[in-house]
């Protein structure tokens, strides 16, 4: 499991969610749809309809991957900053039951209101 609290994903931009299909599809449960996906370099997060999967690529060659599954349905809280005109990048802190809080960082651009939307869906 990725250690949220000694590492954070920094600069998540917005990709299409469907680039993440191949790695994610043998995972996923029937029923469940990915939303709206977001990566870094080698990194990602993925939100679907039912919780947020963060993929952590490993090692040089990045054949070896973590994903870490977070239900909706765990989260406890969760705080959303959006982007200012100086600070260009949008922050979302999620807290987990069990995990404890969970951090993303986003580059401008990111619909952080979108996914606070579908969070509000499934915890509210």
């Amino acid at each position: 499991m990725i250690d949220f609290e000694n590492s954070e994903f920094l600069k998540l931009r917005a990709v299409d969610p469907s680039s993440f299909s191949a790695a994610l599809n043998p995972l996923l449960i029937p029923g469940e749809e990915i939303v709206a996906g977001f990566k870094t370099v080698r990194d990602g997060v993925v939100f679907t309809n039912k919780r947020v999967i963060a993929i952590n690529v490993q090692g040089i060659t990045g054949k070896k991957v973590d994903y870490t599954s977070l239900p909706y349905k765990k989260i406890q809280s969760y705080s959303v900053e959006t982007a200012g005109m100086f600070d260009l990048d949008g922050e979302l802190e999620l807290w987990f039951s069990s995990v404890g809080r969970v951090r993303f960082e986003f580059s401008s651009g990111s619909d952080l209101l979108q996914i606070c939307a579908l969070i509000s869906e499934q915890v509210l």
